[in-house]
């Protein structure tokens, strides 16, 4: 299209990341990670309809408190 632009946010500005997003983003498997957020008591679980999505901050202070994933 001309004269539009794409507008990106990049990863580490967005509030809420997608599965694959946060795979990029922290280097742990997009397995992995759905495994984490399939828990009920995921503190960084976003529901958006049938969508998870991963609250950035939250995921951040999860992944500094914890030893292993």
């Amino acid at each position: 299209m001309k004269g539009t632009t794409l507008n990106t946010v990049p990863i580490w500005e967005k509030l809420n990341l997608t599965i694959n997003e946060a795979a990029e983003y922290s280097n742990i498997g997009i397995n992995r990670l759905t495994e984490l957020v399939s828990n009920p008591m995921c503190p960084f679980v976003l529901h958006v309809g049938k969508k998870k999505l991963i609250k950035r901050k939250e995921f951040e202070s999860y992944i500094e408190k914890i030893l292993e994933v």
